[in-house]
């Protein structure tokens, strides 16, 4: 079997092919069909099938071009991974909404189909919980969302701030002033809002106090009104820490809560407020839970596969707590 595609520009083309083809050669190993191309014709043959989910994969792919996406490695996988699941349809609507520009002017948006669903459920949602692995975009989308905000004065404070469990919260033993004790474990918050309004914006904002980067310690006792708040690395907060954040919550503010379940700094006899969270607040109008996974992964492709690894590693170590149990009892 035997079909054409034809490209609206020749510019799309080559980035749908990529460097030595690279795109094209990864579609054809995977679904064992021949990609050539005339120009801006493109020529797909092999098994009925198989056809039918390239042409599938080379229109997103195209689509997403079309927006100003540059198609590689990840791009591929994830829209022959999305196909095969039979969400084509919704892949048609992915990065079209862009969430704000960056210092660099580069438009920041959703990569994956749960991102969107997680950018989506923060705008309808007073408090948001993103939970996933390492390099879902969970913290860097939700600094974006912020920022979006903050810029359209729908709040007129962002508020950052993560457990600084190393440190034990008191910080007491590091050198140096309070915010050289601190920067450790704030900078990755430094560095996503720096990038996303530009360092010199950032700074004077942070300066003004409209902008406030701080441990979670720092939130007790305050009410914090008209305020896009995040907590990051939440899962090596407390139970005690994470009722003390949510209830900081004032009118006309947002929360978001992010963290990654897998990875649990707390002491073994302490529990993780993230995961008391899903139990307590699972069923609470206004508060939602998005759960990412690996095919959300938005950095190297071999961090897909890492997480993957890590996560049936943990699968396996709670199936053999639970029939130790099992058998003691």
């Amino acid at each position: 079997m035997e079909r054409h595609i034809e490209a609206d520009k020749m510019e799309l083309v080559i980035n749908l092919f990529g460097s030595f083809d690279e795109n094209v050669r990864l579609i054809e190993k995977e679904l064992d069909v021949a990609i050539i191309n005339r120009g801006s014709d493109i020529k797909i043959g092999g098994e009925p099938e198989s056809v039918d989910k390239a042409v599938s994969a080379v229109n997103a792919l195209l689509s997403m071009a079309s927006r100003g996406e540059n198609i590689g490695e990840q791009e591929v996988r994830y829209v022959m991974s999305q196909i095969d699941s039979g969400n084509e349809e919704e892949l048609e609507e992915l990065g079209k909404d862009v969430i704000c520009i960056n210092s660099r002017g580069v438009p920041i948006k959703a990569k994956t189909l749960g991102q969107k669903s997680y950018l989506t459920k923060i705008k309808e949602n007073s408090i948001v919980f993103g939970i996933g692995p390492a390099g879902t975009g969970k913290t860097y989308l939700a600094v974006a969302a912020a920022v979006n905000a903050f810029k359209n004065k729908e709040v007129s404070k962002i508020i950052l701030t993560r457990p600084a469990i190393e440190a034990g919260e008191s910080l007491g033993f590091l050198p140096g002033d309070m915010q050289e004790k601190v920067d450790p474990y704030l900078r990755p918050l430094f560095d996503a809002l720096g990038e996303m309004l530009g360092y010199e914006s950032f700074h004077k904002n942070l300066e003004r106090g409209v902008i406030e980067v701080a441990p979670l310690a720092y939130m007790r006792g305050r009410t914090l009104d008209d305020a896009f708040i995040i907590l990051d690395e939440a899962q090596n907060t407390t139970a005690e820490q994470m009722k003390m954040f949510l209830t900081r919550m004032g009118f006309s503010s947002h929360i978001v809560v992010t963290g990654d379940v897998t990875h649990i700094d707390l002491p073994r006899d302490k529990k993780s407020g993230l995961r008391d969270a899903e139990i307590i607040l699972k069923n609470i109008e206004g508060i939602e839970f998005v759960y990412l996974d690996e095919r959300d992964v938005v950095r190297h492709p071999l961090v897909q596969k890492i997480v993957k690894a890590y996560e049936r590693k943990t699968l396996e170590r709670e199936r053999a707590a639970k029939r130790s149990k099992q058998n003691k009892e």
